[in-house]
């Protein structure tokens, strides 16, 4: 069993955490915490950004907070200790930010099936946190 495994989830895609919650809650066994990761995206562009209405960000990042708590009240099994965990910015980087800011022992998350046309286009956020983890993950498909 570990003390701490990160779990990130897109709350949008049910994927994302169907296979993978599972298997983080059997990790952290009864004496571990899951993390529940939820990140904001980055807009990408500061004039995307000024056509949004003044404080967007910040509730984007309150309403992720919610709604994460509100995922690990429903869906973490009961007898699991779990926090609910936000970032903003882009998914790869803030999922091995999180991972160190948690000292994780192991980071879970699920992947798709490959689908090599989109990964030639946008890589998958498994591939590059498991290029650049500084600890163990475990891709679940």
């Amino acid at each position: 069993m570990f003390d701490n495994v990160l779990l990130p989830i897109d709350l949008n895609h049910p994927a994302s955490w169907e296979k993978a919650l599972p298997m983080a809650a059997r990790l952290c066994g009864p004496a571990g915490t899951l993390h529940v990761l939820g990140i904001v995206h980055d807009l990408g562009a500061a004039a995307v950004a000024s056509y949004l209405p003044a404080g967007f960000e910040q509730h984007a990042l309150q309403q992720m907070k919610a709604d994460l708590d509100a995922f690990v009240a429903k869906e973490v099994p009961a007898g699991v200790q779990a926090q609910a965990h936000v970032e903003h910015g882009h998914v790869a980087e803030h999922i091995l930010h999180a991972g160190r800011a948690v000292n994780a022992d192991v980071i879970v998350m699920a992947s798709h099936p490959p689908d090599e046309f989109m990964s030639f286009l946008v890589g998958s956020n498994a591939d590059r946190v498991v290029r650049h983890a500084d600890r163990p993950v475990l891709v679940v498909r």
